[in-house]
């Protein structure tokens, strides 16, 4: 719900660059709870708006992304941070912080590490990135989403069979002794951390949450900084549930106020753009 209402922000700045507005319904039959359902998340409709434009952040648009590298060894200053923070979220109930601290980075990196272990031992969790994995050019040419994993070494791993969905999955692995090392190294070298709070987890909220992530993205676009979502610690599945409850306190951030995002910063040059699949695949007639 979170990403939809990412969505429903970029097609908003999109519509808007074009001299449109968007005449929203959101959950127009009622927000499904506790989990989605085939009801419809929201409606709009394309109003002609004269003299309407986008924010300056959309500017910014196709050179976001979610730089899943390793960060250079370069402190983010603070107060580059306290900038980012002062992006309109678009919502009053939503907050946003982020902090170079060495003591708090250390912290955060500390259950950003514990978390990510648990979701890769936990076979269920991982499992579900496991299926959509795509490995080599041929694969994520026929499923442009999920995990791309591509390049010399991955179609070399791929041919040898050192890097299979199988072996990925399978504890003790190369494939999945690497794609451990690999995360961990990502998380190890944060250089900042910022964090989204919300004051409750309403389906509504959750798209205002999408807006506010969307929009610190640009931002931070905007900026030069990296960013990278670090969710494991949000997940809710009974292995996690300490760790669940650890990172909300460690964020000020009780029942019913809920941790919608947690960011590492840093700075690294942009990956290429993630594959796409085309815009006709998503159009129904």
């Amino acid at each position: 719900t979170v990403g939809l209402g990412a969505f429903l922000e970029m097609l908003r700045e999109a519509t808007a660059a074009q001299g449109y507005a968007l005449r929203e319904s959101l959950f127009p039959a009622g927000e499904p709870q506790p989990l989605l359902d085939e009801r419809p998340i929201a409606q709009v409709q394309f109003v002609r708006a004269p003299g309407i434009s986008a924010s300056p952040l959309f500017a910014y648009a196709l050179q976001r992304r979610t730089v899943r590298e390793v960060f250079r060894a370069q402190p983010v200053p603070q107060a580059q941070l306290d900038g980012l923070a002062r992006t309109p979220l678009g919502s009053q109930t939503l907050r946003f912080a982020a902090t170079s601290a060495p003591k708090m980075v250390a912290r955060l990196k500390e259950l950003a590490q514990a978390s990510w272990l648990v979701e890769h031992r936990t076979r269920a969790t991982f499992q579900e990135s496991v299926d959509v994995t795509r490995i080599g050019a041929k694969e994520i040419a026929a499923n442009p989403d999920g995990i791309s994993l591509d390049g010399g070494m991955m179609e070399f791993a791929r041919m040898s069979g050192l890097l299979t969905r199988a072996r990925m999955g399978t504890p003790g692995s190369i494939a999945h002794d690497a794609s451990e090392s690999f995360y961990s190294g990502l998380i190890d070298s944060a250089r900042a951390f910022g964090w989204l709070v919300s004051a409750d987890n309403s389906r509504r909220t959750q798209l205002a949450s999408g807006v506010a992530w969307l929009r610190l993205h640009l931002a931070a676009t905007a900026a030069g900084l990296g960013m990278h979502p670090l969710s494991q610690a949000l997940q809710e599945f009974s292995e996690m549930q300490d760790l669940y409850e650890e990172i909300h306190r460690v964020l000020d951030a009780p029942a019913p106020a809920r941790v919608q995002g947690l960011f590492r910063f840093g700075y690294a040059a942009a990956p290429p753009p993630a594959p796409r699949w085309p815009l006709q695949t998503h159009m129904m007639s």
